[in-house]
């Protein structure tokens, strides 16, 4: 983080100083944080009121570990009365964005740099991470920490770039029609890039239409000097070309004919290793063809690679080094499509960090493509924030769980039992697909069942946990072998995750 003194975070947010900060002896922070165990040396701890807790509770502990400063809603005392130094504010959350914008302003005043932003349905983490990977091999690169993406984790990003930052990528989730806007107005990103408009979480922004609405607010916030990089196998994201002023790049795996773009970042001769890896040709504009074997698994994951080049691309990166940074690459962040290989023959899949309908297809569709020799598992949860189409979306699922021949299914939670009763409708019988309440029920079964050489997917959204059941069956009678999953977890206690 540049250097920012009291009383510049004061005039930056129109906020007050109090306590001794009041007395203008300096108080200059290097680093922010909305966590107080994170705090160290010269910090700014950032007392975010919370749903489950308030920072400012805190702030005596940020102070303990090194906090310089306190950026705060209502004076805080210590134990003998006396005032933290702090710069008052009326809201915490708007003051972060107000210093990640004149951050930006004075990095780009100062230095060379090019700020990309991600939206979309799902995949903004994956090309975060894909395209942070190439990039960084191009020059000094920020990228948000796991999902970091909302009104507080994008900030808390922008904290962490400097001067010599060269590249920041930014991830920009939604829970509205707004909020993708308030997150450009803040970083005034050069490049900006729309994976896809799926119906998740379609019940929260009140139909698909408005979530597509939501996601073209990216391109909308780009300069005419930019590259709007859109998903020409999506429709509603190819139509947001004329909502841009900037140049559109395309992105597709679709053969030029179909949609007539040839200003397009394209894989040609797609498909998959034996381990579900995605193998294709990558297509640039300039003529360059470059073969992509990836580290990631499930064939969905082409279109977040394209993405990532298509970006890379925009940016200038050569295509030698776009392939040099794609090629191998696995998932850098947890629980999506997270490989483990116990020491007795089970295989697991961890993609429970977020689920909707169109993932949850992809995933089951790799575990059935994984599994052709195999007895496969899938061990669901609910998809929330569906609105009204929530019971038929979920009877879908499991409707097409049995469609893939997958051979046990395991429905956990009531919101998801749509899935076990569309199974069942579907044809399944016997102990083929299962209903229980809760994640403990179907860890008891899976350790009473599991044999050598099944494989297992677990996938829900976040709010059902299942991710956690994942990792314990990971670790369950074996030591991790994957290296996808000795990755450190993240924090998912609501500072930036899981907008959409």
């Amino acid at each position: 983080m540049i250097e920012l003194n009291a009383a510049e975070i004061a005039a930056i947010t129109g906020g007050e100083l109090i306590g001794p900060a009041a007395q203008g002896t300096g108080f200059a922070v290097t680093s922010a944080t909305t966590d107080s165990r994170e705090a160290t040396q010269g910090s700014l701890f950032i007392a975010k009121p919370g749903e489950n807790s308030d920072g400012h509770l805190f702030v005596g502990a940020a102070f303990d570990q090194g906090a310089q400063l306190a950026l705060v809603e209502r004076p805080v005392t210590d134990d003998a009365g006396n005032l933290f130094p702090a710069v008052m504010v009326p809201d915490v959350v708007l003051a972060m964005g107000a210093m990640a914008a004149e951050i930006i302003r004075r990095l780009r005043e100062n230095g060379e740099l090019t700020v990309i932003g991600i939206t979309g349905s799902a995949g903004k983490t994956t090309t975060k991470d894909l395209l942070a990977g190439v990039l960084a091999s191009a020059g000094p690169t920020v990228a948000p920490v796991g999902s970091y993406n909302g009104e507080v984790g994008l900030p808390l990003t922008v904290f962490t770039a400097d001067y010599d930052t060269r590249y920041l990528v930014m991830e920009m989730g939604a829970t509205g029609i707004g909020h993708i806007r308030y997150l450009a107005d803040i970083v005034k990103p050069d490049i900006g890039v729309v994976l896809f408009v799926g119906s998740a979480h379609a019940g929260e922004f009140g139909g698909v239409e408005n979530i597509a609405v939501a996601k073209g607010e990216l391109v909308e916030a780009l300069p005419a000097t930019g590259t709007a990089i859109l998903n020409a196998d999506d429709v509603r994201v190819a139509a947001m070309a004329s909502r841009t002023q900037a140049p559109v790049l395309y992105f597709t795996s679709s053969p030029e004919e179909a949609h007539g773009t040839k200003n397009a970042v394209r894989a040609v001769d797609t498909g998959t290793d034996a381990e579900g890896r995605p193998v294709f040709t990558l297509l640039l504009p300039d003529g360059g063809r470059y073969g992509i074997r990836s580290g990631l698994i499930g064939a969905h994951h082409t279109a977040n690679l394209l993405a990532a080049a298509a970006a890379a691309y925009a940016a200038g990166i050569p295509g030698e080094q776009i392939a040099a940074g794609l090629n191998g690459r696995a998932a850098a962040s947890r629980w999506r499509m997270e490989r483990t290989d116990r020491a007795d023959g089970v295989t697991v899949i961890n993609d429970a960090y977020n689920a909707n309908p169109e993932s949850m297809r992809a995933a089951l569709r790799t575990l059935a493509e994984l599994g052709r020799e195999r007895r496969t598992w899938a061990v669901l949860g609910e998809m929330l924030e569906l609105g009204d189409d929530s019971v038929t979306e979920h009877d879908a699922i499991g409707r097409y769980a049995v469609r893939l021949n997958i051979s046990k299914l395991i429905v956990v939670g009531t919101g998801a039992r749509a899935m076990h009763t569309g199974a069942v409708m579907e044809g399944s019988w016997g102990d083929e697909s299962t209903f229980v309440e809760t994640a403990e029920d179907a860890e008891r079964i899976l350790e009473e069942s599991l044999a050598p050489g099944d494989i297992v997917l677990f996938k829900s959204s976040n709010g059902a946990a299942l991710r956690f059941l994942g990792d314990r069956i990971a670790l369950t009678s074996a030591p991790l072998t994957s290296t996808d999953s000795a990755v450190p977890p993240v924090r998912t206690d609501g500072t930036g995750g899981d907008t959409k």
